[in-house]
């Protein structure tokens, strides 16, 4: 690997290992639970609930945890729809599994960490999120699996890949 890799072929992907985290798309009547990121990393974008698992947790585990932890409500019915790794040109390295929600148990609310708010899938606010969110959540919202790798200078993608999986 060059020392700032520009490509994902400058990442040796097969030693490769990034923090495990997790994201939750709540799936419900033609809508899709979304936040407004208030602190960390994307911090000021949209995006899923989610976060970095504790030692010892399973990724289904994680994602119910901090689904309940950052909107105070607990998704029900997940599935899990894929997984993208992050690599960002500073080494830092995100390793996410991805999932799917039909319900949510309790109305989502405001915390520390987020704003939550309904959006239509039709409407999604693309242009608020992280660039590569538009070339894999469509596969989330079509019920396909997915694995994808990501290199970002900042918020800026540089390259990346992206796979349908069985």
């Amino acid at each position: 690997m060059t020392a700032t890799p520009r490509k994902l072929a400058d990442i040796d992907w097969e030693r490769w290992t990034g923090v495990r985290c997790t994201l939750v798309f709540v799936v419900r009547g033609g809508e899709v639970l979304l936040i407004h990121k208030k602190r960390g990393l994307g911090a000021g974008k949209v995006n899923g609930p989610g976060g970095r698992f504790e030692p010892g947790e399973s990724p289904l585990a994680c994602a119910v945890r901090e689904v309940q932890e950052e909107v105070c409500a607990v998704p029900r019915g997940l599935v899990w729809c894929g997984r993208n790794r992050f690599h960002f040109t500073d080494g830092y390295a995100t390793d996410v599994h991805v999932f799917r929600a039909s319900a949510l148990d309790g109305e989502p609310a405001a915390t520390d960490e987020a704003d939550p708010f309904w959006s239509p899938i039709e409407k999604v606010p693309y242009a608020a999120m992280w660039s590569d969110d538009s070339l894999w959540l469509p596969h989330l919202f079509a019920g396909r699996r997915f694995s994808g790798r990501f290199l970002f200078e900042g918020d800026e993608l540089l390259d990346w890949a992206l796979e349908l999986v069985d």
